[in-house]
This record gives structure tokens, sequence and C-alpha cells, in this order.
């Protein structure tokens, strides 16, 4: 678990799991409509998986990812911008200097709204071992280094292939005992009034005993993006769709 002084706002918009590639592009619409100010969130927060490959250490992934990175970057200089790294984007401090930046190692994020301690996460943090043994491989720098040159040797066939079959993934189909799941994962480790991530797709809100937990709808399956509204008693967060 990992403190900050992050003050999560009244309008802030919160994304999820958009998987932006040339396959998924309606990501960079919404990215548009934020820097024209047809969008005017007060914060953006996002939840990892944004982009389907981003890996600092590959310019390939950075290159066809480029239109949207550029828009992330002006739009965070303008307001803050908050990317809890996902388990396809990773190792980006320095793809976005302008943004406050926190990859799996300091996941869950604690911040507060208004008196109340939330936490954020992307959602694969704590898998069992041998799902944290592969993150820690494919995030090593040595390792994507080394990707790299075999994707440069390759004419990047390698991040084609991967981006061509990450496109074919069902991204929006229910997990069954969701449910359950989750409150063996979570309820009894953590204690704090909301607890938000993505990464599941699943859009549901859950009552335990220790938190109320959201896990938020991927912009990749109805482009959905949520409204942090202070305003509304019941729900923390609104969801809209973006046309």
């Amino acid at each position: 678990m990992y403190h900050n002084n992050i003050e999560i706002k009244e309008g802030a918009f919160i994304v999820s799991d958009a998987h932006y590639s040339y396959f998924r592009p309606h990501l960079l619409n919404f990215l548009q409509a934020i820097y024209s100010k047809k969008l005017n969130p007060t914060q953006l927060i996002f939840l990892g998986d944004i982009f389907d490959i981003l890996f600092y250490e590959i310019p390939y992934s950075k290159e066809i990812n480029n239109e949207a990175i550029e828009l992330i970057d002006k739009i965070s200089q303008e307001i803050e911008v908050v990317y809890l790294e996902g388990n396809h984007d990773f190792n980006l401090k320095k793809v976005f200097p302008h943004v406050k930046v926190f990859p799996i190692s300091k996941q869950p994020l604690t911040c507060g709204f208004n008196g109340k301690k939330i936490m954020f996460a992307h959602g694969d943090f704590n898998g069992v071992m041998s799902y944290r043994i592969y993150t820690a491989i494919i995030r090593n720098s040595f390792v994507l280094y080394i990707l790299r040159g075999v994707d440069i040797l390759l004419n990047h066939l390698l991040i084609k292939k991967l981006d061509n079959y990450l496109s074919k993934k069902e991204d929006c189909k229910d997990f069954t005992g969701f449910n359950e799941f989750i409150d063996k994962r979570l309820n009894s480790f953590y204690k704090c009034d909301y607890f938000i991530e993505g990464h599941f797709h699943q859009n549901k809100t859950l009552l335990f005993d220790n938190f109320t937990y959201i896990n938020i709808g991927a912009f990749a399956c109805k482009q959905s993006y949520f409204i942090v509204n202070q305003s509304n008693e019941t729900d923390l967060l609104k969801e809209v769709h973006f046309v």
C-alpha cells in the first residue's frame, strides 16, 4: 500500500482499460475532446491498460501510440493527470514526464477525498505467485531491451503480432464468481471507504465489511468513463458513455 498527498477532486474523470491501439482507436477522440475543452475534467485518473502495448524500452510501442501519448502529455500540463500502470502499459515515467505515474509496486495507491480514504489500483498487484513472477519478468528493463533488439531485427513483427493477437481478445465477458473472488482477495486485507480498480472489466459495485468496492468498466467495451460526483449521496462515481 502506497500513501501520497493526492487529493481527488470532484469532477475528476476516471478511465480504465481503454486498450488503445490501431484496432481500438476510440480513446483518441476522448483525449481530443478533453484537450479541446469539449470535456472539462478537474483531474484525470488512468487505472492502467490505457494502451494495449506501451513500454518505454521499446520505441516502436511509443511510435504506434504517438498521437495519444502527445495528447496525454499536453493535457497533463494543464490539469493533474494520475496514471497507475497496468499489465499492458508500464515503465512509463519517461514517456509521460508531466504525469504522476505509479508502477505496480506503489499500488494500491491511497488518496483522499473530502475526508474519505480511497484506494486505487489497476488490479493485478496481488495475483498468485506464478503471475507475480511473470509480471516482474515482463516489467524488467533488461528483458525489455532484449525484446527491443529482437523486435528491430524482425522489422517490428513481434509487436505487430502481439498487437493483432490482443485486438482479438474478448474484453467484455462476465467473470463468474467475481463477488466471492474479490471478497477473498481484498476484504480482509484493506480498510478504507472505497477501493477502486480496473483490470477485470466488470463494471460492478460491491459492498464489503471494510469498504465499498468499485470495479471500473473498461473504456474498451462501451467507451465508458466515470466522474467523481460528490453531490450524489448514493454513488461516488457517475458513469458516462463517450459518444
